[in-house]
């Protein structure tokens, strides 16, 4: 069993190394600007793939972004098969990875209510120190 995992792992990253070179360099859609791959997940059968992708800009880019991606998939397959040594080279699902945003916005929620909790106990402050 650990030796599948890790052999899919393995697949993932490599998958990972060569979209990451094919995106930047093959994909001609103005859609697809600066995507960045956060990680690939492929299926123990090594059938599926879904690729996670973070972009910078606003909501509309994302979906930008991932239709350009997701009409590049055939092509991203295919280049895939030449360049990796696979039987059968999974069919890719783009995913938008938006832990990054969310984090930030917990990040800014929780400075935010340590703000709010100085300014109503400045006194706390002065017995901590």
């Amino acid at each position: 069993m650990p030796r599948d995992f890790s052999r899919t792992e393995r697949v993932g990253d490599q998958i990972q190394r060569e979209l990451a070179d094919l995106i930047r360099l093959e994909v001609k859609d103005p859609r697809v600007g600066m995507v960045t791959l956060a990680g690939v997940e492929v299926t123990r059968d090594l059938a599926h793939a879904k690729v996670w992708f973070t972009v910078l800009g606003s909501e509309q880019q994302v979906a930008d972004t991932t239709e350009g991606l997701q009409r590049a998939a055939g092509f991203l397959r295919r280049e895939l098969g030449r360049r990796m040594r696979l039987r059968a080279v999974p069919h890719l699902h783009f995913q938008y990875d938006d832990t990054q945003e969310r984090g930030a916005r917990l990040s800014a929620l929780i400075d935010q209510a340590v703000a709010e909790d100085r300014a109503k106990h400045p006194d706390d402050d002065e017995d901590r120190s």
